[in-house]
């Protein structure tokens, strides 16, 4: 039997709408479905940080001069003599240095060279300070400023300093002399018997630091 016309046509635009709201529901779940995914991707991705639980880094935490003195004060010879001259920029020739050095033969001795113009030295120096104030009455430190002019190194000094002295060396004569020719900073570990371990770079936290003065300069496990 053949269907009237009107039926046809109503029948076909009935089919058509169908198909039109199928489409827009299949349009509406992909679109949910690629939002759902790029969601558990970005929560997974470690780079992506999570604004609202974002804690800004903690401030190295700072020893003043007079606290690191005290710590440093019952210290033996020859360390009591180099601690004498500390907390501010020496004047030294390699010789001056090279000697100084002989008399801390026997001695463990770090040697720390920074700049005021390198950001790396700036936020390890409170791990020198905090060093300084726990190791200072055995292991004897020396800083070394190099590449750098003498005000600026004295703001510095000023900011954050040390109990021990840092020798004013702008043209890198005495850091290439004690083994840390180049690069920003790098430290020097002595030991007593005169053997050397040279650090590249930044320390990236005190404990690290501290690691370090007990296995190179001390020749002890860290954490003994």
């Amino acid at each position: 039997m053949t269907r009237p016309a009107a039926y046809r046509t109503a029948t076909a635009n009935l089919v058509s709408a169908i198909l039109r709201a199928m489409k827009a529901l299949t349009l509406l779940l992909a679109v949910a479905l690629v939002g759902a995914v790029v969601a558990v991707g970005l929560a997974q991705r470690p780079d992506v940080p999570d604004v609202g639980a974002a804690v800004a880094a903690p401030e190295p935490r700072r020893v003043g001069l007079a606290q690191q003195r005290a710590a440093v004060a019952g210290a033996p010879e020859p360390l009591a003599s180099l601690y004498a001259r500390g907390g501010g920029l020496v004047d030294a020739t390699v010789d001056d240095v090279e000697a100084r050095l002989r008399e801390l033969r026997g001695t463990p001795v770090v040697v720390n060279k920074w700049a005021s113009w390198c950001g790396p030295c700036r936020t390890e120096a409170p791990f020198f300070q905090q060093a300084v104030a726990r190791y200072g009455d055995r292991v004897a430190f020396l800083g070394v400023n190099s590449g750098d002019d003498r005000d600026s190194a004295r703001a510095f000094l000023a900011e954050l300093p040390v109990a021990y002295p840092s020798f004013f060396d702008p043209d890198e004569e005495i850091a290439e002399a004690v083994g840390a020719a180049r690069g920003y900073p790098i430290t020097v570990f002595l030991t007593a018997q005169g053997e050397r371990f040279v650090h590249q770079g930044a320390y990236a936290t005190p404990q690290r630091l501290a690691e370090d003065i007990e296995r190179y300069a001390l020749g002890t496990r860290p954490g003994a």
